[in-house]
């Protein structure tokens, strides 16, 4: 462990002592027994550390404390612990204590634990609610140890009053007598302390919220606590308030306004904030400063000294801090000014120099507020250099007050107003020197001027007011304004010492000022002793008004006098005027004060009193004085209850303030109880004067409901009085009294609506509008409610007026005679007007709905067909727009109410119509040119795009130039017509941008696409001839292409066109297949020959020699008679499959259709003039299905079962799975030959299954029967084989013959013209050719 002067703890220890003692500690300290325990035990948590002369000592338990002066330095540990190097400033708490323990704890718990414990929102989670309790309740009790037994409360026997170390804020002081008046053993001390408590607690909350005041509220509380103050040391019933006591008291006072005025003006930043923004608070916080200055140094140096019960024995009291703090906020209004006056005194330029950022540096850093002697030499170097920055600008201004002074130097008075008018400037010492001459002529001026004292010798004899008298002041009784006018006159001497004391002449004016100064002040004497004399005088006088007797009660006339003259009242302000003068008051007189000031709430209540007693009877209502004779008589017996003196009178003196007291308070109670039912009844009489009145202006017509309120609050009112003990028959003539002004009220609304009643009848309101009906070109105008309604209500109204007197009762009790029925009578001469004015209004209301017909007539027709049957030229949309502008501007000055008389006629809904019709028209209007302008456009556009499409193309080939050059000479005669609607177009436009603000953007993109026409329209001719040229060149290489292709056409086509053995192969599928090559090929062929069409012509149109295409005329021959004889195929497939997808069970009945379509082929291959391998095969097919025909009646099988069916189909050779459902001709006609061939068999078959077979079967044995059928079905069958074997072989080798033959085949042919003037080619030698076949 590190010992001596190398110990770090020690080291820390022993250089906190020598700080907080401000004494080197000696080096026996070192080692000292106490220190080494602290450190290194850890069991001695506390080290005290105590002075005692100049020698400090240490101690493990705290001592000292022994006299007010004791200051002690504890250290002390967190927990039991060795104290190390690196535990040192975490294990160790340093603590001072002053006084006393109680003092010091509670400070710490007061400015230091509670605000973070209690306020602080992180340690106030934290912490229970019952230890803030705990601890709130600790700090109160502190402090009420500390109040009443000091910092040293040794015993409660030895307390003095004039302990006051424990007061620190005006609340301690407060506090202190309150604690005391409840805690205290002997009563008078409980008495003195309620007293005080009592007339404290007009400042008590105040002082305890201080912070949230205004420095108005804190002015006004000044004064308070100033009469308080006052009011608590002149008090004689209990034992005076001590003198150190109330000293102190003015201190914390000081202490807590001061803190105040500094917290207010710390919201503002004193040197940067405009001055005007903080001047009012500066010279608010100077004002509350020296007002509490004033106040205790007037209270503590005059009227305290004065007082011969309880005089003031110290020095005047002067709170020295508040007063230090006014005058440093004196410095910075004085500072403040100055640059001000600079700024307002130096041109532009030079105010840039005199910124506030700039002479206000030196203040940067330093708050002005804070006053103490540390920062007093701090603020005044400040100050020293603000002077230095703004020395140079004071230069300039001197000059320019010296131009301010020379304009009124011959006017002693504007002269003196200058100079007091820029003070602060002028005492500036390089201002004042350079101002020396000026200065020296306000000196001569003043001295002139008081030479003159002629004006003052006649005004002070004169009367305040006067021509001839001193200057008044406002609310000033005469001794005080005169006092306050000399008062004025001397400020000039003053000013003139304030700013003229360094000159040479100075001192001879000085002289000739104290001459005049001592008439003045002599004046000033003269005026308060004559006052004091006549103030003495009359207290003298008892008829004066001041004297012992105070109020006297005549018997005679009944007349309550109090003697407590308003002199009193006036003697009260002169005297507390007079002292704030400065004046001290004689002691008669400021006792007189005294005791007016006592008595004067006593006084002014008994005044109150006695002028409502003298006047009660007239301030009754005559007619409410049955309702009040019970009261008056009570309050009666009060002053009679007194005793009488001789003259019978009653006499009440000051004698016995008590008994006064509760005299005062008997006799105020009984006139309060009769004023106020007195005017509790006059409030109710004045609230039914104003109801009658109003009901007076109501209408009775219009507000016939606020009547009905009304009269119901008179009644409500008379029934709530009955209600609280007056009694009916009492308030029968105050009724009745109100019956009749009600009569008068009703009467005269009566005849004001009989008179206008057409106009007063209560308003009705009907809406004129415009009505629809199935479309918006039928509508009429017509009013709602309807015309036939209105009328009806309103007679119904005329006569429930008429009748309102029948009705009406008025306040009248139950059985009281009512008195308004007779109006009606009375008034039965005004009947007949009303009636004739009611005929005159529903003239006038129809008249109002004719004036809006032409409005609406828009809605009366149909508004697109109007506007597409008129509107064509740009011109009629002009005129209509114009037209339509000027109705809308005219239909905004239509009416929006009719009033007739009393119907009101609200004309906005037809307005809205109209307006809504004009709107209409207006957006048919524009959507017509919209529309107008969107056709022209079209037409524009598709004309343009068209043509710019057609001679955009450059042209391939001379069909499409002679299409281009039609096309052109058709845009060219077309051209005039479109610039017509182009132009027709953009006046549209135009038009349409003026009156809706946008027009169609269409119509600039269109002008673009027209110019582009232009220019391609120009270029078209040349563009036309370089095609031509280039056509022209291009036909040979188009020639050679064309031949090439030909050539590759014509080879394959030979190749692959149909040969003729396929039609031996009879395959349909292949014969439909060459079929679609042939049309495959032909339209391949087509293409080619389009191109030799187009090369015929270029050569025709270019003048070239035409080619050879005779290799194309070869190949479109050779195509034609394939494609003629292959078609003729592709008709015989067409109609065969026709009827051959036909089911079988429908067609069987029909094969006759089968049998015509044969004949017909047969008959149309036989007419063909020469005959090919394709008609030969088509005849072939022909022939095979004509032998099946005949057939087809064996596999009709109309009577044959399901099984007979599936025989034949097994019979014919049918794919299995074949059903009689599925069954169709195709797959009959796929077995034509299977069916011819076994007709036999067929036919047999059919046999079997009819009724005669089985009948000659039933006349024979089975076997012979069965025998012979077989035998005879098996002879026919190879007969009918043999045959047709032989006919087959004979007609195959003939057919082969005849293709031969016909291949071979060559006709002559010969033109013949029959009897129908026919042409015919006939074959010659057709006799050989028919042998040869």
């Amino acid at each position: 462990m590190l010992q001596s002067s190398d110990d770090v703890r020690k080291k820390f220890i022993l250089t906190t002592t020598s700080n907080f003692f401000l004494l080197k500690p000696p080096s026996s300290l070192q080692n000292n027994p106490e220190l080494n325990s602290f450190l290194d035990d850890a069991n001695e948590c506390v080290l005290s550390v105590y002075n005692n002369e100049n020698d400090i000592h240490m101690s493990k338990t705290i001592k000292g404390l022994g006299n007010n002066k004791q200051k002690v330095l504890v250290f002390f540990k967190l927990q039991p612990t060795v104290i190390t190097e690196e535990n040192l400033h975490q294990s160790l708490l340093v603590s001072s204590m002053l006084d006393s323990p109680i003092n010091t704890l509670y400070q710490a718990v007061k400015q230091v634990f509670a605000p973070v414990l209690l306020k602080d929102e992180r340690w106030r989670a934290a912490f229970d609610p019952k230890l803030a309790d705990l601890l709130s309740e600790l700090e109160q009790g502190l402090g009420s140890v500390i109040r009443h037994h000091g910092v040293h409360p040794s015993s409660k026997k030895d307390r003095k009053e004039d302990d006051v170390l424990g007061i620190l804020t005006p609340s301690d002081e407060f506090q202190y007598w309150t604690d005391l008046a409840e805690n205290a053993e002997k009563i008078t001390v409980r008495e003195r302390a309620a007293y005080f408590e009592e007339q404290f607690k007009p400042i008590q909350k105040e002082y305890a919220g201080l912070e949230s005041l205004s420095m108005t509220e804190v002015v006004d509380l000044l004064d308070i606590s100033k009469d308080t103050l006052d009011d608590v040391w002149r008090q004689t019933d209990f034992e005076p308030y001590p003198e150190p006591r109330m000293s102190r008291l003015m201190d914390v006072i000081a202490g807590a306004l001061g803190r105040y005025v500094q917290k207010k003006l710390s919201d503002h930043k004193i040197f940067e904030e405009p001055f005007t923004t903080v001047r009012e608070d500066l010279k608010m916080g100077i004002l509350i400063c020296e007002q509490w200055v004033v106040a205790c140094e007037h209270l503590t140096g005059q009227a305290w000294k004065r007082q011969s019960l309880h005089p003031w024995k110290g020095n005047k009291h002067c709170p020295q801090v508040l007063q230090n703090l006014a005058k440093r906020l004196d410095e910075v209004i004085t500072l403040r000014m100055v640059h001000e006056k600079l700024l307002r005194l130096l041109s532009g330029a030079k105010q840039q120099a005199l910124t506030s950022d700039v002479v206000f540096e030196p203040f940067s850093g330093l708050n002005p507020l804070h006053y103490n002697p540390y920062t007093e030499p701090l603020w005044k170097a400040a100050v020293a250099q603000f002077e230095r920055l703004i020395t140079p600008s004071e230069q300039e201004v001197s000059g320019r007050l010296k131009n301010y002074i020379a304009d009124v130097q011959n006017n002693p008075q504007q002269l003196l107003h200058v100079f007091q008018k820029h003070k602060e400037l002028i005492q500036r010492p390089s201002i004042s020197k350079e101002l020396q001459s000026e200065r020296e002529i306000l000196l001569a001026r003043l001295l002139d001027y008081n030479k003159g004292t002629t004006d003052f010798e006649t005004r002070c004899h004169g009367g305040p007011g006067d021509k001839s008298g001193p200057f008044i002041g406002r609310n000033l009784p005469e001794v005080v304004n005169k006092i306050v006018w000399v008062q004025q006159l001397e400020d000039s001497s003053r000013i003139a010492e304030a700013l003229l004391s360094d000159l040479s002449g100075f001192k001879g004016f000085l002289r000739f000022s104290d001459d005049l100064l001592d008439v003045l002040r002599a004046y000033e004497q003269e005026q308060f002793e004559d006052w004091s004399r006549d103030i003495l005088s009359g207290l003298a006088d008892p008829k004066s008004g001041i004297s012992s007797r105070v109020m006297d009660l005549d018997h005679v006339d009944g007349r309550l006098q109090i003697q407590y003259s308003d002199r009193l009242v006036s003697l009260l302000r002169e005297v507390r005027q007079l002292s704030a003068l400065g004046f001290i008051i004689p002691a008669k007189i400021q006792q007189a004060a005294n005791t007016a000031d006592k008595f004067y709430r006593q006084a002014i209540v008994l005044k109150q009193v006695a002028h409502f007693y003298n006047t009660i009877d007239q301030q009754m209502i005559p007619s409410q004085k049955p309702m009040m004779l019970g009261l008056a008589l009570a309050f009666e017996q009060n002053p009679r209850s007194n005793s009488k003196d001789s003259g019978g009178k009653i006499q009440i003196t000051w004698d016995n303030p008590k008994e006064l007291e509760v005299y005062i308070a008997k006799l105020q109670t009984a006139a309060e109880k009769l004023s106020t039912e007195n005017r509790k009844l006059r409030k109710w009489h004045t609230d039914f004067v104003d109801k009658v009145v109003t009901l007076m202006n109501v209408d009775l017509l219009r507000h016939q409901q606020r009547w009905k309120e009304g009269l119901q609050d008179l009644r409500t009112g008379f029934a709530a009085l009955e209600a609280q003990g007056f009694r009916s028959d009492d308030m029968r003539a105050w009724r009745q009294h109100w019956n009749h002004q009600l009569y008068k009220a009703l009467e005269h609304q009566y005849q004001m609506g009989l008179e206008a009643l057409n106009k007063n009848l209560p308003e009705i309101h009907i809406d004129l509008t415009f009505k629809y009906f199935l479309s918006f070109s039928q509508g009429r105008l017509q009013f709602r409610p309807p015309f036939e309604e209105v009328r009806a209500r309103y007679f119904k109204e005329m006569k429930r007026f008429i009748s309102i007197p029948n009705q009406f009762k008025g306040v009248s009790a139950q059985g009281e005679e009512l008195i308004f029925s007779i109006m009606i009578d009375k008034n039965a001469s005004g009947f007949l007007t009303i009636f004739t004015k009611a005929e005159d209004l529903f003239r006038r209301l129809q008249a109002i709905q004719h004036k809006f017909k032409d409005w609406v007539v828009l809605g009366q027709v149909d508004l697109e067909k109007l506007v597409e049957k008129h509107l064509i030229l740009m011109h009629d949309w002009e005129k209509n727009f114009k037209a339509l502008k000027a109705k809308g501007k005219e239909s905004e000055r239509l009416p929006s109410q009719e009033k007739v008389d009393c119907i009101t006629v609200n004309c906005e809904p037809v307005k809205a119509a109209i307006d809504d019709l004009i709107q209409r028209l207006f957006d048919m209007l524009l959507m017509s040119l919209r529309r107008s302008i969107q056709g022209h456009t079209q037409t524009i556009e598709n004309f343009v795009s068209e043509s710019t499409e057609a001679l955009s193309v450059r042209p391939e080939s001379m069909e499409e130039i002679s299409a281009t050059r039609g096309h052109y000479n058709q845009i060219l005669s077309r051209k005039p017509e479109i610039l017509q609607q182009f132009q027709s177009a953009e006046e549209k436009n135009r038009l349409l941008r003026s009156v809706a603000g946008a027009g169609l953007d269409s119509i600039t993109a269109l002008k673009a696409k027209w110019d582009k026409l232009e220019l391609i329209m120009e270029s078209h001719q040349l563009m036309i001839k370089e095609q031509v040229e280039v056509m022209r060149s291009k036909v040979a290489s188009h020639m050679d292409i064309y031949r090439a292709d030909l050539e590759r056409f014509k080879a394959r086509w030979d190749q692959l066109k149909p040969k003729e053995d396929i039609l031996e192969t009879g395959d349909h599928a292949a014969l439909l297949g060459c079929l679609q090559n042939i049309k495959d090929k032909q339209q391949e062929f087509q293409e080619l020959e389009l191109v030799r069409h187009k090369l015929l012509e270029d050569c025709s149109y270019f003048n070239l020699e035409c080619p050879d295409f005779s290799l194309a005329e070869e190949t479109k021959q050779d195509m034609e008679d394939y494609s003629q004889m292959w078609g003729l195929y592709e008709e015989w497939q067409e109609g065969f499959m026709e009827k051959a997808q036909e089911d079988w069970i429908t067609f069987r009945s029909k094969t006759y259709i089968f049998e015509e379509f044969l004949f017909n082929w047969q008959e149309k291959l036989r007419k063909l003039e020469q005959p090919t391998a394709m008609s030969v095969k088509l005849q072939a097919e022909v022939d095979k299905y004509k032998n099946m025909v005949p057939v087809l009646k064996y596999v009709r099988g109309e009577h044959l079962s399901q099984d007979h069916w599936l025989d034949m189909f097994r019979l014919l050779g049918l794919p299995k799975g074949t059903t009689l459902e599925r069954l169709t001709f195709q797959d009959l006609l796929n077995v034509a030959n299977t069916i011819v061939e076994k007709a036999f068999q067929l036919k047999v078959f059919l046999l079997m299954f009819s009724n005669t077979f089985w009948e000659v079967a039933t006349m024979v044995p089975f076997h012979i029967f069965l025998s012979y059928t077989l035998l005879k079905m098996d002879k026919l069958v190879l007969q009918d084989l043999n045959s047709r074997a032989q006919a087959e072989v004979t007609i195959r080798e003939a057919l082969r013959e005849l293709d031969v033959w016909g291949a071979s085949a060559t006709f002559t042919l010969t033109e013949y013209t029959d009897s129908n003037s026919r042409s015919l080619s006939l074959i010659k030698d057709w006799k050989d050719i028919v042998n040869q076949v």
